[in-house]
């Protein structure tokens, strides 16, 4: 199996997830274009209960697999990597089974009572078979990226992607003369559709490698896999734990947002549309260098997993901040990018420019977060999970506390919860980032974040100005092209001019490097 460097495994899931930030976006804009914001609210209302059940299918057993798979792999033990196999298989398919009847269930109370808006019911059902797939599909990608080969993980993101986006706008238009809620339901159905053809995908590559057979002697490798699945809990539970609080957090988000804006005197419907501004147009914009963030987190648990594994401390140190510095430097041009334009930008692809101070306000905070997935990562690696599963309670308490108090403002309302989020993303980075430096001593380079900041505010001085050279309109498309293109170009120039990116990371990247000499 072709097992891929650190850097090189980043770089191809960040192309992955490119391509597929891309396609979401697309996915998105055809939802929103067909729904509207009101049935958006529905859809994102529906999305938390969907990842706090995928959350607890799940058991934080990615992750887990990850890592003991990278251990496994280091010591030549085939063996204990089919038994790790079998064991977590096993796992997701009795708890998939569990979860998705609960949540079945659980879509009227759900819907009526805590939503406050009976429509939601019907995208909670259409979604409810797709736990069962992600579980499945979780469990492949954790032994693929535990042998460090991002090829099958990268892929099947996009063919999922694709899948999507050819079935949304069918799908959607198919459903909506019976309601808005019934064509929310039509994009869940969609979302089902593609997790299953990524999910056959990550089955075909594991069948074609033929390195384990799955079904030889399964009940045997079951039985004796006892300390396999206390190993696998050992790593799994408290990942679990922080990952549980994230995904609890996000489910009661929507519900103490609409909650709070009713105490504001917003009405149901009108609180529905705002969520759905905030949270299906806002955020997933300000989402975007995620990609590359979350790239860097899937291939740091193996990479660091093993460097502590051997005892390769100054390996850990060096992986760690490569993973910052790409952080500081994708999430410095997205800041740029996402205040400067935020108005063209969310004009041509929602015709909603009205949302643009959402993204403003958040943009500059937002850059804090671009750090908390590597950060999250380490932890993890370092068998620090409790750490950070604290650090996530604390964080996802004092955000939901900061909505009721701040939402439920009249002169605040829908933007006292956007406030509210990104304290709290503050507030869990800076608490990561302590535990990493008490734990290992890990330092950053203060030189660099300077750097990093400088080149921020340069590039959106620079942005400022093109942006009343070059756009007549926020609906202008080719001006707003060229505005960004040349924002970016400036602030690459002062990247490479502060020596924040040199010609060694240039040659590393694909196309670019062969002309960098």
């Amino acid at each position: 199996m072709t097992k891929q460097t650190f850097l090189r495994g980043t770089l191809l899931l960040i192309f992955a997830g490119l391509i597929t930030k891309i396609l979401g976006f697309i996915n998105r804009i055809v939802m929103y274009r067909v729904m509207g914001s009101e049935g958006v609210g529905l859809y994102m209302m529906a999305v938390p209960t969907l990842i706090l059940t995928i959350t607890l299918t799940r058991l934080g057993l990615p992750v887990a697999i990850s890592k003991m798979v990278a251990e496994a792999d280091a010591e030549g033990d085939r063996q204990k990597i089919k038994r790790i196999l079998i064991v977590s298989l096993s796992i997701t398919a009795v708890l998939s089974i569990v979860f998705t009847s609960i949540m079945v269930m659980a879509a009227p109370v759900l819907s009526n009572v805590f939503f406050t808006d009976h429509r939601t019911f019907y995208p909670l059902i259409a979604i409810a078979p797709v736990v069962s797939i992600v579980a499945m599909s979780s469990v492949l990608r954790g032994y693929f990226q535990g042998l460090q080969n991002m090829r099958p993980s990268a892929y099947s993101q996009v063919i999922e992607q694709i899948v999507r986006i050819c079935l949304v706008a069918i799908l959607t238009g198919a459903f909506l003369p019976y309601g808005v809620e019934f064509a929310a339901a039509g994009a869940m159905i969609s979302v089902v559709l593609g997790e299953l053809a990524s999910l056959i995908y990550m089955f075909s590559m594991f069948k074609m490698k033929k390195r384990i057979k799955i079904r030889s002697d399964f009940f045997s490798y079951l039985r004796g896999g006892r300390k396999t699945f206390k190993d696998l809990m050992g790593i799994s539970l408290p990942t679990t734990g922080s990952q549980l609080i994230g995904s609890l957090s996000y489910f009661f988000e929507p519900i103490i947002v609409v909650r709070s804006l009713a105490i504001a005197g917003i009405a149901a419907t009108i609180a529905t549309q705002q969520y759905g501004n905030l949270a299906g147009l806002a955020i997933p914009l300000l989402f975007l260098p995620t990609f590359i963030t979350f790239s860097l987190q899937v291939s740091l648990v193996p990479a660091i997993s093993e460097a502590y594994a051997q005892k390769q401390f100054k390996q850990i140190q060096h992986r760690l901040s490569q993973a910052i510095r790409l952080s500081m430097v994708a999430g410095g041009i997205s800041v740029v990018v996402m205040y400067v334009f935020a108005k063209p930008l969310l004009e041509i692809m929602y015709n909603a420019p009205h949302v643009a101070v959402y993204v403003q306000v958040m943009a500059p905070f937002f850059f804090f977060f671009y750090f908390q997935g590597p950060l999250a990562a380490a932890l993890q690696a370092l068998d620090l999970a409790k750490a950070a599963m604290i650090n996530s309670f604390i964080g996802a308490a004092v955000k939901l506390a900061a909505i009721f108090f701040l939402a439920s403002r009249p002169e605040l309302g829908i933007m006292g919860a956007a406030l509210a989020i990104v304290i709290g993303i503050l507030l869990v980075t800076l608490l990561h980032f302590a535990t990493l430096v008490k734990a290992i001593g890990f330092s950053i380079v203060v030189g660099d974040i300077l750097k990093g900041v400088a080149s921020i505010i340069l590039a959106s001085y620079a942005g400022h100005i093109f942006y009343k050279m070059m756009i007549d309109a926020p609906s202008d498309i080719p001006g707003s092209i060229l505005a960004i293109s040349c924002t970016s170009i400036v602030y690459v120039l002062l990247l490479l001019l502060l020596g924040l990116v040199n010609r060694n990371d240039l040659r590393r990247l694909p196309i670019i490097g062969k002309f960098v000499h």
